[in-house]
């Protein structure tokens, strides 16, 4: 098979603001020749069957390359088909010799997917019987009372959430949910009632989860029964109604279709916008909060700038009337920012928060009326309309952990200007960041702080070399006299090599007197057990950790039992614990220490 993933995109995504489908390329010469051959016969089987919308993508990466092209939202399973035989066709007639195997692999790959469907028709490369084939596959999957309600709350700006039962016009409060078997007609569908909510999606690489937890409690604040979604789960006015990470579609469509919601929060992450694109059409306010290194090499993102494109896709979904947040201290988001009027055909209004207020580029949007937030004289100033509010000392706003964690402060300044956004009095905004993080259940996983027999404990969920930068700042500062260091490290297996290096290096720029390489069993991801603790601890040695400094475990649990059995009062520990089971059994040792 030429290629490794053929999948649907069923939402905004890397290549496109619409629907569509993409194919991930890994064995074919890839020459433009080639390429061209692949995009007049998408182009042509498009046409063939009446698609509006015609447009094709092909993004060449150090793996090969992603096809993506635009399809009708009732077609992206004939839109896959319809990829990997143009694909496959313009191979063939390159190499006849390809030919027959290339339609033999197609065949399996098709019979094996059509197992349960009781119907199969076998894809052939000819291109008059793909055609013909992509016709009857049309009208079996067509479903024009779907298409037609789309585009009329498209046409009245009314967001829709799609899946394969059910389809949302509307949002939360403001929307119902009807089966895809039996939609109403556009003439008769309850347009009157239906309206949308205040949303928000978070997305980049280090601080979302914080940043939703933040929003969220300023709409709460504010008087909204708020729903949001995260990397921890689905709450709904507080309360946990679905636990996991829930930072993709699932998520999404689970806050967006609850009537009880009258404003929505949804953390977005770069592998659901990789693999489905984003759930939601519309969204008031879209904040980016950096580019961290991170996940490289799946799904063809190799790189930062490549990243920063993945995280900016929300930019399409931003309301001319909205707001787009950036990082100013971001370069990767600075530079990408001219680029989204030719990426998108627009530009969404642009918010931009910085560490430093005075950082001459906010200056500068400031002068000509563009929304910021930043730290002045030691307190975070929102200017919004021309108007600057103070939204008190970072000092005492307890996220910062007395100005310390600079991440946080980031992460405060973007959620406030967000909210600021979504029409949260500057007054609302203060009194949430005066108090957020004082109770460790404000953020759980994140900046926990502990007092356990005195060892300051941190609890953090730290998964890239920037976030783990941030945590440890904060741990060595809170480090006094002769206390020592200790942590535990670990990492997913779906990160190369070297990305699992760079965290041990990072590590080791702290000087810990004790790691505890873990084993996080349930993000093994391809991993075979004990192959990435190896990797975390030759990596450590190398850096100059001490062997005797370091300990090997099998599980989170036990990997916090050891570290809470090896530290003294005047110690600090940063306990970095991903698993929300593993979160659980530690928060439970840490109340009984």
């Amino acid at each position: 098979m030429p290629f490794a993933d053929s999948r649907r995109l069923t939402g905004s995504n890397l290549f496109f603001a619409t629907t569509g489908a993409v194919l991930e390329v890994v064995a074919a010469p890839l020459d433009d020749l080639l390429l061209d051959a692949w995009r007049e016969r998408v182009e042509s089987a498009g046409r063939k069957l009446g698609w509006q919308d015609r447009r094709s993508c092909a993004r060449r990466h150090a793996g090969g390359a992603s096809l993506a092209i635009t399809a009708p939202c009732d077609q992206l399973f004939l839109a896959t088909e319809v990829n990997e035989w143009a694909l496959c066709a313009a191979l063939a007639a390159r190499d006849p010799s390809l030919l027959r195997s290339l339609q033999d692999t197609l065949v399996t790959a098709a019979l094996a997917a059509a197992a349960d469907s009781g119907h199969f028709l076998p894809p052939v490369l000819d291109e008059a019987a793909a055609h013909a084939r992509f016709k009857l596959l049309a009208d079996s999957e067509a479903r024009p009372t779907l298409r037609a309600l789309c585009a009329a709350a498209t046409t009245q700006g009314l967001a829709w959430v799609l899946d394969d039962a059910e389809l949302t016009l509307g949002a939360g409060l403001g929307g119902r949910s009807f089966p895809i078997g039996a939609l109403p007609t556009v003439e008769g569908a309850p347009w009157q009632a239906l309206r949308n909510i205040p949303t928000a999606i978070v997305t980049g690489s280090n601080g979302k989860t914080t940043t939703v937890r933040l929003l969220a409690a300023c709409a709460q604040a504010h008087g909204w029964r708020t729903g949001y979604s995260c990397t921890d789960g689905v709450f709904i006015d507080g309360h946990e109604v679905a636990t996991g990470d829930y930072s993709g579609p699932a998520g999404t469509r689970m806050v967006l279709r609850e009537q009880r919601v009258a404003a929505a929060i949804l953390e977005t992450a770069r592998g659901g916008i990789l693999r489905r694109g984003i759930a939601v059409t519309r969204t008031d306010v879209a904040i980016v909060t950096n580019i961290s290194s991170d996940h490289f090499g799946e799904y063809g993102i190799d790189d930062l700038a490549a990243l920063a494109d993945v995280k900016l896709s929300v930019a399409a979904l931003v309301e001319p009337d909205g707001l787009l947040v950036l990082n100013a201290n971001d370069a990767h988001l600075v530079a990408k920012v001219s680029g989204l009027s030719q990426r998108f055909g627009f530009c969404p209004p642009l918010g931009w928060f910085a560490l430093d207020a005075d950082l001459p580029a906010l200056r500068a949007y400031r002068a000509h009326g563009v929304a910021t937030c930043g730290v002045r004289d030691g307190r975070l100033c929102l200017s919004v309309g021309g108007v600057e509010h103070q939204l008190g000392l970072i000092a005492a706003m307890p996220l910062s952990v007395g100005g310390v964690a600079t991440y946080n402060i980031a992460n405060l300044a973007g959620a406030a200007l967000a909210a600021a956004a979504l029409g949260i009095a500057p007054a609302t905004i203060a009194r949430v960041c005066e108090r957020f993080g004082s109770s460790p259940l404000d953020n759980p996983g994140r900046m926990m702080r502990f007092d356990a027999g005195g060892v300051k404990i941190l609890v953090d969920y730290a998964h890239n070399p920037d976030g783990l930068r941030g945590l440890l700042t904060v741990a060595a500062h809170l480090r006094r006299g002769t206390g020592r260091l200790g942590m535990l490290l670990g990492h997913a297996g779906n990160r190369q090599d070297a990305d699992i290096e760079e965290l041990a290096l990072v590590a080791a720029e702290f000087r810990p007197d004790l790691v505890v390489i873990k084993e996080i069993e349930t993000h093994l991801r391809g991993r075979t057990p004990g192959e990435l603790p190896k990797l975390i601890r030759a990596a450590l040695l190398r850096s100059g950790i001490a062997e005797p400094a370091l300990r090997v475990c099998g599980s989170e649990v036990a990997a916090a039992h050891c570290a809470l059995a090896w530290a003294r009062p005047g110690d600090v520990l940063a306990l970095l614990v991903h698993s929300s089971d593993a979160r659980a059994a530690v928060l439970k040792m840490l109340k009984e220490h």
